[in-house]
């Protein structure tokens, strides 16, 4: 049961300095958006204990940076790049109670990002948390609809009896910006080692399966979009689907096609209720081409290896 109804201000407060926070930023080659995170990172109004950067590729690293005090960072060749092992080594180098992982494009939205995701864990259920991500300036028509269903504007917590109505989605957990708790996640061996991607979703539906929940903190917010091509989504969900593939003791047995078809229908509705009836040719090519990926990654065992190789969007992965 969540305890956050029956503190007092003072316990409250006790607890929220109690819990101490490392930010970890995987970077390959940042843009600009690294040092606005940075910046913004050091007006959080629940302070960072350290900042971990693990960057790919040290020529890539830009030498203008202007680093906070308490960052660090620790570069990696890049074939040593793996979603889940290099996320995993810079968990072992955190020492906070709390670990809030985020991407190199990820922007904190305001200056309570920290706070209301380290809010979250005042349930004793929580061991991760995951922010409400934003459209940026550039993001499409279509998109700005599709982040409003998978972040929507109220908060809520999964558990194992949400499995029932929500299959898949109750394993949701975007690390493009999430919290975790390093005490259960060192408990439970934290993200798998080898990830092809989707490492976010296969520790979510490991902590679920343990008993444990997942918050979604729609106040924790950051700005994160992108206009992905037909070709660019179908090698994400082939990448997706082979994720699940190979995790059959999180995902076997688990709904998975109920809400991306959801997602469409209420979509197309909502072109047609805007009077943009000419986007939805896209948005059923770009559907397609999501289900074509997705079913051809799930698949992959029976592909010959230069389909799977023309498929993916990471080689490295099937490098033997």
């Amino acid at each position: 049961m969540p305890i956050k109804g029956r503190l007092t201000a003072e316990m409250w407060g006790d607890m929220q300095e109690k819990k101490t926070v490392d930010v970890i930023i995987p970077v390959s080659y940042p843009d600009e958006k690294l040092q606005k995170i940075l910046d913004r990172l050091e007006k959080q109004t629940h302070p960072v204990k350290r900042i971990i950067v693990i960057n790919t590729d040290e020529a890539g690293f830009p030498k203008n940076l202007r680093w906070p005090a308490n960052m660090e960072v620790y570069h990696i060749a890049p074939e040593e790049f793996d979603h889940g092992a290099t996320r995993d080594m810079a968990a072992r180098k955190s020492t906070a109670d709390l670990m809030l992982f985020m991407t190199q494009d990820a922007v904190p939205a305001d200056t309570h990002l920290v706070e209301y995701l380290a809010k979250a864990f005042d349930d004793p259920l929580v061991a991760a948390a995951y922010a409400r991500q934003l459209p940026n300036e550039m993001c499409s028509f279509v998109e700005r609809y599709t982040r409003s269903f998978n972040y929507p504007e109220k908060s809520y917590v999964r558990t194992q009896r949400d499995l029932s109505l929500y299959g898949i989605k109750t394993f949701f957990c975007s690390n493009v910006c999430a919290a975790y708790k390093k005490e259960i996640y060192q408990k439970l061996g934290g993200f798998v080692r080898k990830a092809i991607f989707n490492e976010d979703m296969i520790y979510a539906g490991r902590l679920i399966q343990e008993g444990y929940a997942v918050a979604y903190a729609a106040d924790a917010k950051v700005i994160h979009s992108h206009n992905y091509s037909c070709m660019q989504q179908f090698h994400r969900n082939f990448d997706l689907g082979v994720s699940q593939a190979e995790h059959p003791e999180i995902f076997a047995g688990v709904p998975s096609e109920g809400e991306g078809i959801k997602l469409v229908k209420k979509t197309i509705n909502y072109l047609i209720q805007k009077r943009k009836i000419w986007l939805i040719p896209g948005v059923i090519l770009q559907s397609g081409c999501k289900y074509a990926g997705y079913l051809s990654g799930k698949n992959y065992r029976k592909l010959p290896r230069k389909m799977i190789l023309w498929c993916t969007m990471n080689r490295e992965y099937w490098k033997v």
